[in-house]
């Protein structure tokens, strides 16, 4: 599918550039919108392109692609919790089941979520579960094609407008339009170019990746700008569900990312994962390593306790009722379990027969009122002690600048 037609890049541009995208019974431009569950197309109006509901995508869960219908759900429904999530996937799918159609919402797994919505968001460029753009030639073709006869309307210009006639006036403007690629265009050309010969040459620059290159009054290694065959996953944190944690979804990233702690019951967001950014000079001093923070495991994969670093406990033992190691004990020789309460109050006897394994922090108390800015200026102090255990902890179970631990 070429570039210009590529289901999640019509969704991203649009997304970005907020332009109205709808379901749609017809393939005709400017039809009217649909019940999900009765579309057979997702319109891009303003681009005057339909793209089939049903169409497959280069994004890949369980080796398989999932198709536009379960992206477009996915987005749809990207600030509910995963019960909520599930539910109304439920629903929809009874919906196709009654109205005749083989098609079904693919439920994708919690992380997947996350990091498709953060791609098409923009605040990411590159996700580990979507495929890169083929090679195409059309997204050149605006440079190499030869001019356009007088009066003639261009296949951009037609596909920009829509059906019907064109105003020759506006034709003409279309047809001055310089057509942008993406990195993948740019780089590929007007064909496909095979650079496997590449690899031969790379051969034994690789081997040496390990060993530092020493220059006079400088330092290098080749292992800092080599990238990996398959990118470094994101690591979890997993936070205490319990309605008397201090650090909820709600208040975890200012805490987290800007050092300030504000009760969770101050913010009314409903989301039920996020991530925050924080540079781990120990394992990537380069660029700062995505963490994805989630109240609950029951959408993991087994693969995804490998990617665990720390686990935010009240002293609650039902908490790691449905975790892979239900035994605080021994969970903990696993993960890092980091306790936050109040300073001054004595930690739960729990916290305590816990031991070393888990951090024991304190912060001050919330007042409240105008002050409470000015009051918090230790909040930064705790934040920055359970960083460093957290980092201690990633360095000491394998993280490194390319990879991550394979088991914890």
């Amino acid at each position: 599918m070429a570039a210009d037609h590529d289901p999640l890049l019509l969704l991203r541009r649009a997304i970005s550039s907020s332009q109205s995208f709808i379901p749609s019974a017809s393939e005709d431009p400017g039809a009217a919108e649909s019940p999900l569950a009765q579309a057979s197309h997702l319109q891009f109006s303003s681009q005057g392109i339909a793209v089939a509901i049903d169409a497959p995508t280069r994004f890949i869960s369980n080796e398989n692609p999932v198709d536009l219908r379960s992206i477009y759900f996915a987005w749809l429904n990207r600030e509910l919790a995963i019960p909520e999530y599930n539910a109304s996937a439920t629903t929809l799918n009874d919906q196709l089941a009654a109205a005749g159609s083989a098609g079904k919402v693919q439920n994708l797994g919690f992380i997947e979520r996350l990091d498709l919505i953060t791609w098409l968001e923009g605040a990411s460029e590159e996700s580990e579960y979507i495929k890169p753009v083929a090679g195409d030639a059309d997204a050149t073709a605006a440079g190499t094609a030869p001019a356009a006869k007088p009066g003639a309307v261009s296949a951009a210009a037609q596909a920009r407008a829509g059906k019907g006639t064109l105003d020759p006036r506006l034709a003409s403007v279309y047809d001055g339009e310089r057509k942008m690629g993406d990195r993948n265009t740019v780089l590929r050309g007007v064909k496909p170019t095979d650079f496997s010969h590449v690899r031969k040459l790379a051969a034994p620059f690789i081997k040496k990746k390990s060993q530092p290159v020493s220059m006079p009054g400088a330092a290098s290694s080749l292992s800092l700008n080599q990238k990996g065959p398959t990118r470094r996953p994101d690591p979890i944190i997993l936070l205490s569900p319990s309605a008397s944690s201090l650090l909820r979804m709600t208040n975890a990233r200012s805490f987290l990312e800007e050092g300030k702690y504000i009760p969770p019951d101050t913010s009314g967001s409903t989301a039920s994962m996020l991530h925050v950014q924080r540079t781990m000079r120990a394992i990537d001093p380069n660029r700062p390593l995505r963490f994805i923070l989630v109240e609950g495991s029951e959408q993991f994969k087994p693969e995804y306790w490998n990617r665990v670093v720390a686990v935010f406990t009240t002293g609650q033992t039902w908490q790691f009722k449905n975790y892979k190691w239900s035994s605080p004990n021994e969970l903990f020789k696993h993960t890092l379990g980091v306790y936050v309460g109040w300073r001054g109050d004595q930690n739960p006897d729990s916290i305590q027969n816990w031991g070393h394994k888990v951090l024991s922090t304190g912060i001050d108390r919330w007042r409240g009122g105008d002050g409470a800015d000015a009051s918090r200026f230790r909040d930064k102090e705790i934040v920055e002690q359970i960083w460093k255990s957290i980092e201690m902890n990633m360095r000491n179970k394998g993280w490194r600048i390319d990879a991550a631990p394979t088991s914890i």
